[in-house]
């Protein structure tokens, strides 16, 4: 991994999606239908309640108990209850499918024994509970442009999310100012797309 991330504008939150892949794999997850700073937040609420990050203890915490722990304001979404469930199946999924180690969904070889491609990076991803192409195509990007994590075609499985110097998503935000401008993009592609509807 390299430098800190600035998502959230609080040091120790940041640092936790910094040095945490799960960490980081759960903000993105609540990255929908709520700002993306409190949704990159969620994290480390559930650190600071549960006493872990960790995949294993995630999924291992009584569902009623995580949801108790998921919608205590402030929550880590405005749908708590149902991302609560959704947070879990992703740890769920990281311990049975790379041994509760979120990284390996990057690290671990292809097919055919060497460094996984974008594509297939952006593959596993899209597998993941939770993670449609357009939420795993700006992981992936933000991978890449921020973590150092850059597979052969990563920018191409990223699609416009990729691109060097746009300001579409989260994996552009870098301070306040980037965060606006991601913001701005967003509140005009919105409005771009119900001005086309008929």
């Amino acid at each position: 991994m390299s430098t800190t991330l600035w998502i959230t504008g609080d040091a120790e939150t940041d640092r936790l999606l910094s040095d945490d892949a799960f960490a980081l794999l759960v903000g993105m997850l609540l990255d929908q239908q709520y700002p993306m700073e409190h949704a990159f937040a969620g994290p480390r609420k559930i650190l600071d309640r549960l006493g872990s990050i960790d995949p294993r203890t995630v999924a291992e915490t009584d569902p009623d108990e995580f949801v108790t722990l998921a919608t205590t304001p402030p929550a880590i979404h405005r749908y708590g209850r149902s991302m609560a469930g959704r947070v879990q199946a992703l740890a769920h999924a990281v311990v049975d499918d790379y041994d509760g180690d979120a990284s390996r969904i990057w690290t671990d070889p292809g097919p055919a024994g060497d460094a996984p491609t974008g594509a297939e990076v952006l593959a596993r991803l899209k597998a993941l509970p939770g993670y449609g192409d357009r939420k795993a195509k700006i992981f992936l990007a933000l991978l890449g442009k921020q973590r150092g994590v850059r597979p052969d075609g990563w920018r191409e499985a990223a699609a416009e999310f990729g691109e060097e110097g746009s300001r579409r998503s989260i994996a552009d935000v870098t301070s306040a100012e980037t965060l606006a401008e991601v913001r701005a993009f967003k509140k005009a592609e919105k409005a771009a797309a119900k001005a086309a509807k008929p």
